[in-house]
């Protein structure tokens, strides 16, 4: 183990968060994120801030990546959200070859003009009766979608009641649309019975959008939607519920939780990402009726006032969807489980945690940002790419690991990445150990005023 890998790290590195700078005073808008960087800089030089990274050769098990430094890396990749690694499937790329000379690239135009394609015609068949629902509005991106639907149909007497968990595309959708937002406790069906109760007591006029998710990927986690659609029912509400992480690989047919749930064309609007399972960026709503259909494509700025999917992302989710529901996509969801739960095993037997239920996202609990951060800077020198996450994305002293499983991981990719992640953090467990010691002695700040070399020696 070298010194270099534990040289000194300074104390703002390992202290603070994205949220000390959201909201940056001072007259000169451009001035006024020198803040930021500093700190981001800080930990950029300390080797602490694992973001921005660009993979060198797509997002395969083992990849070649390097940071935003320039700074080369390479191991076992789970890091990356290609959940039945369909990115690199035979079938998807020759469809996508097979559409650029059809077609080339760009879609050239909105939905609401002549931007759509034959194959986004046909998509949107395709997903709604993958759904069982009646009609489907593309947009260019997931986070398009979830901000999209609540913009288009929410106006500013009506009310937002959301699970405060939710996707910042929802979070920033509802707020750019109404100031009456309310967030219920993380999957309390019961608190959000008491917020849609106070509201009916005062407006019987106005619409309530109800939000949540599919499948949580902070927590991996899910609701009970039967509860909260009957619940939408009751008063009067709208729920719109957001499938970007479990659907197509999640459940033996694929339908994720709603089809778990037997909930498959009852749940009144659900939202998707296609960036996670189908190989492409994009997103969709899926609704009843053709009236909510033509109304969002042309009242919901997203989907209006961007340029439709190409063709080239509607062929290959196309094809995608096709073999999600093929023998082939129930195998890749049957080999995805099998390493979802093989990974949750070693965790445990390595003696680290994780969150929630089994899902493509394992969180590995680590408690402290500065030692999550310590962690991450051993990681890439390790062989391991797996994403950081912490606060504000999570609470405060709850930073994790997302670790993002794929169908294709083999075992020893598996058993590699615990083991790396396991050396890590049983290292710098040690080392704070020592730092608070030393602390307490003399009154340092801790870890940041510890050549961290002198303490595993």
């Amino acid at each position: 183990m070298s010194n270099a890998t534990y040289e000194y790290v300074p104390d703002a590195a390992l202290t603070g968060s994205m949220r000390d700078f959201r909201v940056p005073g001072g007259t000169d808008l451009l001035a006024r994120t020198e803040g930021f960087f500093r700190w981001q800089n800080t930990r950029r030089q300390s080797g602490v801030w694992p973001f921005s990274r660009a993979t060198q050769d797509g997002p395969r098990t083992i990849c070649q990546a390097q940071d935003d430094r320039g700074i080369g890396m390479r191991g076992v990749n789970f890091a990356t959200q290609d959940y039945l690694s369909m990115s690199s499937h035979p079938q998807i790329k020759a469809t996508a070859l097979e559409v650029i000379e059809q077609c080339g690239v760009h879609s050239a135009g909105s939905p609401a003009l002549v931007g759509n394609t034959s194959y986004s015609v046909k998509l949107e068949r395709k997903i709604a009766d993958f759904l069982r629902m009646e009609e489907v509005v593309l947009y260019p991106t997931g986070w398009a979608a979830g901000f999209g639907v609540i913009k288009g149909l929410v106006r500013s007497a009506d009310h937002v009641v959301m699970d405060m968990l939710a996707h910042s595309c929802l979070q920033e959708g509802a707020s750019a649309a109404t100031n009456n937002i309310y967030q219920f406790r993380h999957l309390d069906n019961d608190y959000c019975r008491k917020l849609l109760t106070k509201i009916r007591a005062k407006d019987k006029e106005n619409g309530i959008l109800v939000v949540t998710e599919g499948l949580f990927s902070m927590d991996s986690d899910t609701p009970d939607l039967v509860g909260l659609q009957e619940l939408c029912h009751e008063f009067n509400a709208t729920l719109v519920v957001d499938v970007a992480h479990d659907l197509g690989c999640l459940g033996a047919d694929g339908r994720g939780h709603i089809g778990m749930q037997n909930m498959l064309g009852k749940i009144d609007i659900v939202m998707g990402s296609f960036s996670k399972t189908f190989a492409s960026n994009g997103g969709f709503v899926a609704c009843k009726n053709r009236a909510v259909k033509e109304y969002l494509r042309f009242y919901s700025a997203p989907a209006t006032f961007s340029n439709a999917l190409s063709p080239v992302e509607a062929a290959t989710v196309l094809k995608a969807f096709e073999i999600v529901e093929s023998d082939e996509g129930r195998a890749q969801r049957d080999a995805l489980m099998a390493n979802i739960l093989s990974l949750r095993h070693h965790l445990r037997g390595a003696g680290l945690d994780y969150y929630g239920d089994p899902s493509a996202i394992v969180c590995v609990k680590m408690g402290t940002e500065g030692l999550a951060r310590l962690v991450s800077r051993r990681l890439p020198e390790l062989g391991l790419l797996a994403n950081l996450v912490e606060f504000p994305a999570v609470p405060k002293g709850a930073a994790r690991f997302r670790m993002q499983v794929m169908a294709n991981h083999t075992e020893a990719n598996i058993r590699d990445a615990v083991e790396r992640l396991k050396l890590s953090a049983r290292g710098y467990h040690r080392v704070l150990r020592v730092a608070r010691t030393l602390a307490d002695l003399d009154g340092s700040q801790g870890v940041g005023r510890l050549h961290l070399a002198e303490a595993l020696s």
